[in-house]
Order: structure tokens, then sequence, then C-alpha cells
């Protein structure tokens, strides 16, 4: 009888946690550009999930692609903040981290890595060191945030146990898609099994009520169908040791995904409490971190550590950011055609980002009427053509992608050397105010791990150039400018100071 009043005041307590938890979350109510056609047509409730989706399909062709080892990015200032006594010895190499020898297999066979980035060997250690303690982190694109969190999940599976004993969450099915294929490379020789929880077309469609529980090791995925999931009792929350959000800043911040967020975090706390939490994001706002830190505080058991890097150090340095001045929108065509494509063939590839999905369709349509070979990506395509177009981008059969900010944040794809900005980013909200957490991201799409890379911002009027001055004072850096648009030596300066010709 004493132990089952215990656990009823145990219960209580965590029940008052999540309700204060709930009550105290930002109600701020964030869209994204990247939703509008012009106008955004209702999320329908009932869209299907995925049952299997076969990886093997999609994941990139090796023979098609130039490897490259991990290279450093630039010197960071990393900031970490440890909580109690733990002491924890930087991982120079990955044999320092105490690895089984089919994980470190995959890092060197597969992954083809020498060593760790400079995030990797500050953060794994926090990651893998008994006791298994939170984390908070906060790095650059490109840095091998996502390594770091796949072997941390990686390492803590008992491959024994059929049962999901690690989540990851992404904000959408391409970064779901992409973290999986990096999970089922490094975790090759392991033998865990894994997962992908992500939105899949009616053809695919089989009711969640008829399929048997899940018992992947491993399950990664977008918030909604996780929850659908986790709602329907497929998914068990009682034997998870470790929970992933990447872009946390993003899952928690806005309204869809945070609600959906905090559900599955509350089903895993009355479940599991002792589950390890990594949150990894390339941004946190002030608010954001608060509330990521509140929330894992109060519902999770145990200290959390915190890692984050200088807000002037996130300007990624390695790649060199450009303004070219365009008098009208036509002008701005004709800078992607006859500057930025001649010169782009012997750089690689190119992503060119939009404002719109209507902004998407009129570019793809003015390039492809004369005859330029590009691809587009947003989010009123079928999910199938959106995997099919990526799967092409990343194998180096296209050049040149277009798209929303969907693929601005966590998009992987080293070949990418060149990001032109058809429209800045602004705030849904606030049209005039620039959203500097998403021109970082768009900006991160070049230089992956420290590679060279350039970004031409296309400015056509008054309205853009204050956006422009926001950004450039936000990040504490000047931007220079092509000076003629017309000039083709101008491009090309701009590129060879890049390192790129």
């Amino acid at each position: 009888m004493a132990d089952n009043a215990a656990v009823a005041d145990n219960a209580a307590v965590t029940t008052a946690v999540v309700e204060s938890v709930a009550e105290t979350k930002p109600t701020e109510i964030k869209r994204s550009w990247g939703d509008e056609a012009e106008e955004e047509q209702g999320v329908d409730s009932k869209s299907p999930t995925a049952t299997d989706i076969n990886l093997d399909s999609l994941a990139i062709d090796e023979t098609k692609k130039v490897h490259k080892f991990l290279d450093d990015p630039e010197d960071s200032n990393i900031k970490a903040v440890t909580a109690g006594d733990t002491l924890y010895a930087s991982a120079k190499t990955f044999d320092d981290l105490n690895l089984s020898p089919d994980l470190l297999k995959g890092l060197y066979v597969e992954m083809k890595f020498e060593r760790p980035s400079k995030i990797q060997t500050i953060s794994l250690p926090m990651i893998l060191t008994p006791p298994y303690k939170h984390l908070i982190a906060q790095a650059h694109n490109g840095s091998g945030k996502t390594t770091c969190f796949v072997l941390g999940m990686l390492s803590r599976i008992d491959p024994k146990a059929s049962v999901p004993q690690a989540l990851c969450i992404c904000p959408t099915r391409e970064l779901a898609i992409q973290n999986m294929e990096v999970l089922k490379k490094m975790g090759k020789y392991t033998g865990i099994t894994s997962e992908c929880a992500i939105p899949m077309d009616s053809t695919n469609y089989i009711p969640i009520s008829k399929r048997a529980p899940i018992t992947a090791q491993v399950v990664i995925g977008t918030p909604g169908t996780i929850n659908k999931w986790v709602t329907a009792r497929k998914l068990s929350m009682s034997f998870l040791k470790i929970l992933v959000f990447d872009e946390a800043d993003h899952m928690l911040a806005e309204s869809g995904f945070k609600d959906d967020s905090v559900r599955i975090m509350k089903a895993i706390v009355r479940s599991n409490p002792d589950c390890q939490v990594l949150l990894f994001s390339a941004t946190f706002d002030d608010a954001v971190r608060a509330f990521v830190s509140k929330i894992v505080k109060e519902l999770f058991r145990g200290d959390y550590n915190q890692m984050f890097v200088n807000k002037e150090e996130l300007s990624l340095v390695s790649v060199k950011q450009y303004k070219v001045r365009c008098p009208d929108e036509l002008t701005k065509i004709l800078v992607i055609k006859d500057r930025i494509f001649e010169l782009a063939q012997k750089v690689g590839q190119t992503i060119i980002f939009v404002r719109t999905r209507n902004s998407a369709s009129m570019l793809h349509k003015a390039l492809t009427d004369d005859g330029y070979e590009v691809t587009t990506i947003q989010g009123a395509l079928k999910q199938e053509d959106r995997d099919k177009i990526v799967k092409e981008f990343k194998d180096g059969l296209t050049q040149v992608l277009i798209s929303t900010d969907l693929l601005a944040r966590g998009f992987d794809q080293s070949q990418v050397n060149l990001v032109v900005n058809f429209d800045l980013p602004v705030k849904h909200d606030f049209p005039s105010e620039p959203d500097c957490e998403v021109y970082l991201h768009r900006v991160g799409r070049a230089g992956r791990f420290g590679r060279k890379g350039a970004v031409f911002n296309l400015l056509c009027d008054d309205r853009d150039d204050k956006i422009m001055a926001k950004i450039e004072r936000h990040f504490n850096m000047e931007v220079p400018e092509v000076t003629d648009w017309r000039n083709n030596v101008d491009f090309e300066a701009a590129l060879k100071k890049a390192g790129l010709l």
C-alpha cells in the first residue's frame, strides 16, 4: 500500500510539472513563408502516415559523388556549461570514446571520418559519459551536429532488445530521411534496426490501427507522425533511453511543432522520466533557449549540460557573402542565367532560395523556358516527388535546385558551393524585418563542414536594401557588393575571393 501511495504521489508531481510547463510555454504563433502558395491551404489532420519507407531507394549513390573527409570549420568560440561534478575529457579521436568496434568501423569505413570535428570533440563526451545528462547544444551548420546525436543514439542501443530505445524528431520529412541515411550508414555493422516515421502519400497508406507495434530500435521522424503513433499506442516510450530534437529551436518555438513536441515529451515523462534528452540547433534565440532550458529542467530528471557558439561566430566566415543590386525582377533572373549559371558550372551545385511557392514556380518556368535544367522543391509537391528531387540533387544528377525554406535547415550536400537568395528571408508577420535565423540557415547550405562557399543576395529596391542592412548589423558584418550586375568579370572576381575559382 505504501508503494502504491508513493507511485500516486510521483504521478501527481509529474502531472503538476507538465501542467506548469504547458501553462508557461510561449504563445507565439509563427508561420513560414515557405508555407505560402500565396495563400496557405488547410492541412488535412488525417494525412496518411508511413508504415514502411524504402530508404534504399532514396539513398545517395556514392559512385556519383567524390568522397571528402570531414574538415573542421574555421576556429569556433565554443562555450560549454557543465552541470554537476562529472569531468569530461575532450575526444581527440573517435577511439577515445569507448565505442564498440562495429560503430568505429562504421565511422572509419562507411562515413570515412578521420577525427572528430571541434564541436564533436566537446559534445560527444558530454553525450556518451555516464551518468547520461541532457544536452542543449547550439553549433555551426556543417560542424558535425548530425554525427553527434546519431552516434549518441547508436551507442545507447541494446541490440538484443527489439524495442524502441532511441527517438529523433525532425521538422521536415527531408531532414528525417537524411538523418536516417546517416544512421544506416554509420550503424551498418551494428545490426541495429530503424524505422522512419514520416507522412506518406495515400497510395502507401495503411491505417496506424492496422499495423503491428513498432519494434525498431531507433525511430526517426516528424512530430505529427510520431505523435499519432504514440497516441495510437503503437510506439512505446517505456524503453526509450535517448530523445533527440534536431533543429530544436524550430521544433519548440513554432505553434504546430511545439504542441506536438511537448505532447511527445509528456508521453515520455509518464513512461520513462530518466530518458536522456539532446536538443540540437544552429540557432537558439533567448526566448526559445529559456523555454528549452525550463522544459528540460522541469519535465525530465537530472542535470543538463549546455554548449553554445557566440552569435558573432555564427556568421560562417568560410562562406563569402555578396550583394547584387538589380533594378527589377527580370534583372534578377538575367543575373542568375547570364552570370551565376555561367560560373556555377565550374564550382559545384547551386541552391536558389525563394520566399513563396508561387515564386518558386515562376522562377522555375522562367529558367526552364530558356532551356536551363533546374529542379524545384516546395511543400505543395507530392511527398514521393519531393523525395525523388532531393535524391537526384544529392546524387549530383541535377546541379541547380530552387527551394523555399523547406531545405533551409539541416540539408546536407557537400557539393553545394553556391547559394542565391532570390528573395531575402523576412519574418512572416513583419515583412519589413529580416528573419536572421533563416538567413543563417540558408547561408549554411554552402560551405558545409568548413569548405569554401559563396552567397549572392539579389537586392531589388530600397526595402531589400534596408532588410540587408539589418542582417549585416545583426551579424556585425559588412557584406561587399558586386559592382555591376552586367559585368561577368565582377562575378568571377567574387568567386575567386571565395576560393571557388
